[in-house]
């Protein structure tokens, strides 16, 4: 199984490039004062904080740019309170997708998102629209393991992994991600990536005309601030 979101792919391999005109700071930020705000300014016994924040230096966010983040996400900073709002709806040829948004204006959001998917053919649901569509799992992207390794993986309560050209895409349940994350570091295996991501089901198809479509509303879900990531049950 795949299951791995195009678009979070996407995200990364242009990452550099987005640091670069400084939107991917403003999502990177937002993500960091959430995770200190639901769980504390303390990245040692706040994982999700320590996800967002290796997320940030992965992208060469600036030190200073990071503890601001915390320091709002806490009450000890400048700047109105972020919220998180998770959107369910449909893109082109009736493409499922689940975007997650932090933001500080939710009518902004809401107007912005449900204006991107009307202009690609596709509409804003309501809640459970299509939430029933993807699972919640753990996702870990390392290099390559050995068998030995594969087997100690899933004992250490891995769900399932996929080998791949660039590595290893191991997979976990959300509350395990933390677990097989540090498992990996202790035998020296480079994580490249673990987060929590909504996986499919099942794919669907499209055409190379609707595939078009779908590259162009993502170009803008990612060009828009307050969009943190979003998922598909697009087959690629």
């Amino acid at each position: 199984m795949s299951g791995h979101s195009k678009w979070a792919t996407t995200k990364r391999a242009k990452g550099a490039a987005d640091a670069k005109r400084g939107a991917i700071f403003t999502k990177l930020a937002n993500a960091i004062s959430i995770a200190a705000k639901l769980g504390g300014g303390n990245p040692e016994i706040n994982f999700r904080l320590r996800l967002a924040i290796d997320k940030a230096k992965g992208a060469s966010m600036p030190k200073d740019n990071i503890e601001r983040a915390i320091k709002r996400g806490t009450g000890e900073g400048d700047g109105g309170p972020i919220e998180t709002l998770n959107y369910e709806g449909f893109g082109p040829d009736g493409i499922a997708i689940i975007i997650e948004a932090l933001t500080d204006n939710r009518n902004r959001t809401s107007s912005d998102i449900k204006h991107i998917l009307t202009k690609y053919g596709g509409n804003l649901g309501g809640p459970g629209a299509v939430a029933w569509m993807f699972d919640s799992k753990g996702i870990i992207r390392t290099g390559e393991i050995s068998e030995e390794q594969e087997l100690e993986l899933i004992d250490a309560g891995a769900m399932d992994l996929v080998r791949e050209d660039e590595g290893t895409t191991v997979y976990t349940q959300p509350s395990d991600l933390n677990k097989i994350k540090e498992f990996l570091e202790k035998k020296n295996l480079a994580v490249e990536y673990a987060e929590v991501e909504m996986v499919p089901k099942e794919k669907k198809k499209v055409t190379a005309e609707v595939l078009e479509r779908l590259e162009k509303m993502s170009n803008e879900l990612d060009n828009n601030d307050d969009v943190s990531d979003y998922y598909t049950n697009l087959d690629e």
